[in-house]
């Protein structure tokens, strides 16, 4: 007998590692999708609603989707990277097709709130993109940490360089005030970033096998947003160049939720610099014994799971065969 899936929320940004994670989320048999909050990122927030719709529609998936937040909670906000994901956010799409389904009313954070009161420890929430919509939840229902069963976090580094600047992970740097209010909030809350996902490389390869096995317009799209994305990568990156794909990002927060045991994890607070050279840095106390002087580290913060190895290979695998699988409609 199948364990129950895990019933999700799935905060993002779409954008192309999302729209592979949000895939890999619908075809995976251990996971209920039970509806899309958007944010800005790597697109604007309108955009990321347009994409999140699109996905949906074209693989024949029906799931609520929410418009959240357009900009950080205090700095001023980055232009969307349209060099890495396309200004459509999926790879400039050459035509799409018509959708049918329109936004759910309500605001992301709204739905959040909504979706944990109504089903209370139940609910895990994947956050791969800015955490405004995660941060504003939190004003509207303090108890929210209660009310979650976990979050997990794709977003910030530890010890692997950053991507936006040498220290700062891109999701965390767009609203580094958002990112530091949730990481001290007290849920559970797992953090997968770049130390794990520059891992993760997936070559444009599995993608095209993937689509020839499916020959569906959801896994053609995958493959013309991955093909634009592996172009970035490989220019900058000599270890991606060399296996000609990309980091496998946002959906190794999926890949945690259902199999954690490829991932190796430390306990401990972490903050984020809202200001400055270091902006966006997030920072871990990995010495709690130290009892710093500095105001920010007192013992009573909340301790975070992050993760700091991953087994890539076996990851890449799960990718793989849930991909595989016969998911589309």
């Amino acid at each position: 007998m199948h364990p129950a899936p895990l019933p999700v929320i799935f905060d993002t940004d779409p954008g192309v590692d999302d729209a592979m994670a949000l895939y890999f989320a619908l075809a995976h048999p251990g996971i209920e999708l039970l509806g899309i909050t958007t944010t800005f990122g790597n697109v604007s927030v309108a955009q990321a609603t347009v994409n999140a719709l699109y996905l949906l529609e074209i693989a024949g998936q029906k799931i609520p989707v929410t418009q959240g937040v357009a900009t950080p909670w205090v700095k001023t906000a980055e232009a969307p990277p349209a060099h890495i994901h396309g200004a459509d956010g999926l790879g400039n799409l050459p035509q799409r097709a018509a959708v049918k389904q329109t936004p759910d009313p309500r605001a992301s954070a709204q739905f959040i709130v909504d979706m944990a009161r109504a089903r209370p420890g139940e609910i895990t929430l994947v956050a791969v993109g800015p955490l405004g919509n995660l941060s504003l939840a939190l004003k509207l229902e303090p108890k929210l940490p209660e009310l979650l069963r976990e979050v997990i976090v794709m977003g910030g580094t530890i010890l692997e360089p950053g991507n936006v600047s040498p220290v700062a992970e891109a999701n965390v740097w767009n609203d580094p005030h958002a990112a530091d209010a949730v990481f001290a909030a007290g849920w559970k809350l797992t953090l997968v970033g770049l130390d794990v996902t520059h891992r993760l490389i997936l070559p444009t390869t599995l993608f095209r096998q993937i689509a020839q096995h499916h020959a569906h317009p959801a896994t053609a799209t995958l493959l013309h947003a991955v093909e634009f994305y592996a172009h970035f990568y490989s220019q900058r990156h000599p270890q991606v160049a060399q296996i000609q794909g990309c980091f496998g990002h946002d959906v190794l927060a999926f890949i945690y939720l259902v199999n954690p045991e490829l991932f190796t994890l430390a306990l401990g607070a972490v903050r984020v610099a809202t200001d400055g050279l270091a902006q966006g840095q997030t920072i871990m106390n990995r010495n709690p014994s130290a009892n710093y002087p500095q105001a920010g580290w007192e013992a009573s913060r909340p301790l975070i799971q992050v993760c700091l190895q991953v087994q890539a290979d076996a990851a890449k695998t799960v990718f793989e065969q849930t991909l595989m699988r016969p998911w589309l409609h």
